[in-house]
């Protein structure tokens, strides 16, 4: 054990235009999930995409109108689409994207690599460095409790790692919503300091610092874009 995951994706800070795209990818992610049914105790997905709205204080009508328009037939729909890049130096990137116009939002992202001089990569030029992994972490003393506990209930996880008073937990995409209900009989009232279902680099790369200039350049070109809903990438951040 021991591999650990820093953050991979945009973070956003709840103001202005920016708290705007937040609301706007919540919007679209809930709609998504809806779509495959509005019951949140059969539909994890739904589930998990509430739990993270509340946290990030999302209004709770923003969230009623998408699972209400998922109910209906108004014409409009969303497809998520994945494209990878190359940036500076060793860099790589995964971006997810929630669009109406998969032409307009595809033309909008090589924009951007354009703009640095950088290029988008084929399908599976970039994914296969990554992995796709369910990762919490939360506060507590005691790491072989926990792991103890885990499989006690039968929950196989891929790697537990303590850092100080926090504790983090990796697993099956599939099966993060069993592990957090399993730490929430061991600890009561738990908070997750770290809660994401995502792509995560298998290795991270330290860029130069005018390669580092690009980097910024870029990701904050693609973040930029309406239709990017998260940003994954492989390089090291101070």
């Amino acid at each position: 054990m021991g591999r650990a995951y820093s953050v991979r994706k945009a973070s956003i800070e709840k103001n202005g235009a920016v708290k705007a795209k937040l609301y706007s990818i919540c919007a679209k992610e809930v709609y998504i999930a809806a779509k495959a049914g509005v019951d949140t105790d059969t539909n994890d997905r739904l589930r998990r995409l509430i739990e993270k709205a509340k946290k990030d204080q999302i209004p709770s009508d923003i969230i009623k109108r998408a699972i209400d328009k998922a109910k209906g037939n108004n014409g409009e729909d969303y497809e998520e689409v994945t494209y990878e890049g190359f940036g500076p130096g060793a860099s790589t990137f995964i971006i997810e994207c929630l669009t109406d116009n998969v032409n307009r939002t595809v033309s909008y992202v090589r924009a951007a690599f354009n703009k640095v001089h950088k290029s988008l990569g084929v399908k599976g030029s970039v994914a296969y460095n990554y992995d796709y992994l369910g990762i919490i972490s939360f506060i507590y003393q005691n790491e072989e409790e926990v792991l103890e506990h885990l499989l006690n209930e039968g929950i196989d996880i891929i790697d537990i790692e303590k850092d100080g008073n926090e504790i983090t937990i990796t697993s099956e995409p599939s099966l993060i919503y069993d592990v957090k209900k399993s730490l929430e009989k061991l600890i009561n009232n738990i908070e997750y300091t770290y809660d994401e279902i995502g792509m995560f680099a298998k290795e991270e790369i330290v860029l130069s610092e005018e390669e580092k200039e690009t980097f910024e350049k870029l990701f904050n070109l693609l973040n930029e874009i309406e239709d990017v809903n998260n940003i994954y990438h492989n390089v090291k951040l101070d």
